[in-house]
């Protein structure tokens, strides 16, 4: 049995294991039927590296589902489990909302039929060419409307950090390539499914303390006008990157380690709301709130679709370590859990996209941008923030699991024999 096949057999297990209704491999067709408790000795094994990949960690088990959590999903790496890995390990963690950086084909087929809601990505390199009409509707019906509905692409994000380049071409460009997509998607009658937005980074702020006096930086006006404007026709939410490590780690004697980790501490006021602020994540939420207000508009709701702390960094990277990682994405995903608000919008409960779910081992720059993964690639937590999950081993080619692999297909045929349908 050669490595390819195995493989197929390997996500062809994955996919059984997710309840898929069918897998297709060239022209060989699986069905199945049986209830996936039947599967549970698939993947057996007395491997070290298959005890180590489950993920049971000590401590109640925190129930992601349902609390408004989503995952940024990163691949820049090379060794990354396959995606249909990934999407059994993402369904044991109970999380149903996924943020790509791309539209990777791979990962949407091995997430089909499994009700994970996925927001995907334009990068800024595709800016200029979806300002054409033509284009933008040849992107969308080659790479998201086949994978509807059967994957749940809920939303397009163009560019990232758009405003970070300082690339003037880019920025003028941002604004018509999402009105061009999105009125694609109206042409394709997949508005209703899809909506259209962007991440900012909180460089787009000149003022962001108080919250209440939150404001963009003039240079951008002209620009953000047009996109606020666009976000309230549409109904789309306003996206930021929001990070307080990266405050801390401009000035540790300066910003108190327990605000920026959600740890019990003296907080700080807003002098104008006499609003009191126990961390500083939901007072860079607030303050974009209140840049948006100063521009006219109180109907945006604005969304964190990144935030989360290194585990490691170079020697000048204050705060990078995994004892601060933990505690911030640990006590991050506890306020989540309880709904919580940001002091300015109470009914408003906080979106947030933890960044990220793998460490990325090619990231580009200092040591921290790779090591922000609540995993490592082989599926071993880096930290212990209470949640369980788990991620199928990989498969060998030793001759002893070309047996073992044999013998689990065949105790698969004949748990039921309407298995394998040709």
């Amino acid at each position: 049995m050669g490595i390819s096949v195995q493989s197929y057999l390997l996500d062809f297990l994955v996919m059984v294991i997710l309840e898929k209704p069918f897998i297709q491999f060239g022209t060989l067709f699986f069905f199945f039927s049986f209830p996936s408790h039947l599967l549970s000795t698939v993947y057996c094994s007395d491997s070290k590296e298959a005890k180590s990949n489950n993920l049971n960690v000590k401590g109640s088990p925190i129930q992601i589902l349902g609390l408004g959590v989503g995952i940024n999903y990163g691949q820049i790496a090379n060794n990354l489990p396959s995606p249909s890995r990934v999407a059994y390990l993402l369904k044991s963690l109970n999380i149903s909302r996924v943020k790509l950086y791309d539209a990777d084909l791979n990962v949407l087929l091995a997430f089909s039929h499994t009700n994970v809601d996925f927001i995907i990505g334009l990068g800024n390199e595709y800016l200029p060419n979806m300002t054409d009409p033509i284009k933008a509707r040849n992107w969308l019906q080659q790479r998201v409307q086949p994978h509807l509905p059967q994957t749940r692409i809920t939303c397009i994000t163009m560019g990232n950090e758009v405003f970070k380049t300082y690339d003037h071409q880019l920025w003028s460009n941002l604004l018509p390539a999402m009105q061009t997509v999105y009125n694609a998607l109206v042409d394709l009658g997949l508005d209703k499914q899809v909506t259209v937005t962007s991440a900012h980074s909180l460089d787009i702020l000149s003022i962001s303390f108080p919250p209440s006096a939150g404001s963009f930086r003039q240079d951008l006006g002209e620009y953000l006008h047009g996109i606020l404007n666009f976000h309230a026709e549409v109904k789309s939410p306003f996206l930021i990157n929001a990070y307080p490590y990266f405050a801390y780690k401009d000035n540790p004697n300066e910003v108190p380690l327990d605000y920026v980790l959600f740890q019990s501490n003296q907080g700080t006021v807003d002098p104008i709301t006499n609003l009191k602020y126990d961390n500083m994540l939901y007072a860079q939420v607030d303050a974009v709130y209140s840049a948006i207000k100063a521009m006219g508009h109180t109907d945006i709701e604005v969304r964190i679709s990144e935030t989360g702390w290194p585990s490691r960094g170079d020697d000048d990277e204050a705060g990078a370590t995994p004892e601060n990682a933990g505690l911030y994405n640990g006590n991050l995903l506890k306020r989540i859990e309880e709904k919580q608000s940001t002091p300015a919008k109470p009914n408003v409960p906080v979106d947030i996209y933890v960044f990220a779910l793998f460490n990325e081992n090619l990231k580009p720059g200092p040591a921290s941008e790779g090591n922000y993964g609540l995993y490592y690639p082989n599926g071993t937590p880096v930290y212990n923030i209470g949640v369980q999950g788990y991620l199928p081993g990989m498969v060998y080619t030793s001759p002893s699991t070309k047996i073992g692999m044999r013998q689990s297909i065949y105790h698969l045929h004949s748990v039921d024999r309407r298995a394998l349908v040709y």
